[in-house]
Order: C-alpha cells, then structure tokens, then sequence
C-alpha cells in the first residue's frame, strides 16, 4: 500500500486535539507527515500570541518533541521555489513550496480558501481540512487509524480521557465528522 504524503499547515498544528491525532496518525504510519521550520516559527507565534502565559522555553520544548515524535518530517531547501507560486495570499506560498519540494499530494489546512483546487492541481496536490483528511484516512485503513487514536487516547493522562470524551475534544476542535465516523468503534480506542 503507498502512503499518502501529507503537509501540514500551522493552522492545523496549533488546537492541541488536532495536533496531538495528526502526530499519531503519523507516527503510526497511517500516512507521512511533512512541515518546514517556517511552519513550526508560525504556529509558536500564534499559541504564544493566544496564550502569553505559556512559557517561550514550554513551547520550544513542544516542538521539540513533536520533531523527536515524527522522524524526517521536516522540509527545508524549498525557499527558491516560493517566487514561482502564485496563491490568494502570498504568505501562503511557503506551505505550497514546501509541499512541492518534499512531494506531498496533499496540504492539510484549515483554510481552504488560501489553497484553491486549481492552483494547487498543476503540483498534483489538493488541499485538505484535518477533518477531511482523517476521514480519508479512516477509508484507506480504518485498523491503522484506529489504532493510532487508541495510542494518542492512552498518552492522555492529565486528565486521562473516556473515548467519548477524547471523540469529543476531536470534534470541537473541528473534526466532528471523523470523531462522528469513528463513534461507533469507540470501544476500539
């Protein structure tokens, strides 16, 4: 089975529930992960901006084990790229050379509209909610996906979570029609 190559946008590194299954989704192999440092510098800013009181040193150690938790993950050598791109928002060119250079089929953000379907196509990649990429991924292996849940629900532990609960914190950070997809098999995980 080929795995998918995904590149994560901030915004989707930046809600915690989405972040913490994404990581595990990756590292369970269900598909492979890709970010840049630009990436890792924009969402640090954004939480720090969000929540002052969370120590600089606390979120450098964030990253820090997120890099740890996924290996090769990150994409650099992109930058000569990002002039030749064309999006909506020119600051969003990054992710998409990036995404280009390490040859992912698909860019998984929370912003849609940035990344529009034909713009993206001409690189063979399409843009994907977390929502709709874990959805995807629950098709292509529903065991794998599953298991990864089961694995980020058991590192919880302060507070450890019911799967009801932990389906819950899945869907409002946005991705109520995977935690609905996965529901019924909540036993599994």
């Amino acid at each position: 089975m080929t795995v998918l190559t995904a590149f994560l946008d901030a915004n989707v590194l930046f809600p915690a529930a989405t972040r913490s299954v994404l990581l595990e989704l990756a590292r369970n192999k269900t598909y492979r992960l890709l970010w840049s440092d630009r990436v890792h510098d924009e969402w640090m800013r954004n939480l720090a901006a969000r929540f002052p009181q969370i120590p600089p040193a606390k979120i450098a150690r964030m990253r820090a084990l997120m890099e740890g938790y996924v290996n090769d993950a990150t994409v650099s050598g992109y930058e000569p790229l990002i002039a030749t791109l064309s999006l909506p928002d020119p600051d969003d060119r990054h992710v998409l050379a990036a995404a280009v250079h390490g040859g992912a089929s698909i860019i998984v953000t929370s912003n849609l509209r940035d990344f529009p379907d034909a713009a993206l196509a001409i690189h063979g990649i399409a843009a994907m909610t977390p929502d709709s990429f874990a959805l995807h991924l629950l098709t292509l292996d529903r065991d794998g996906v599953l298991e990864a849940l089961e694995g980020d629900r058991a590192d919880m532990r302060n507070p450890p979570l019911t799967a009801d609960a932990y389906l819950d914190a899945l869907a409002n950070s946005g991705m109520k029609a995977f935690a609905d997809a996965v529901r019924p098999a909540a036993d599994q995980i």
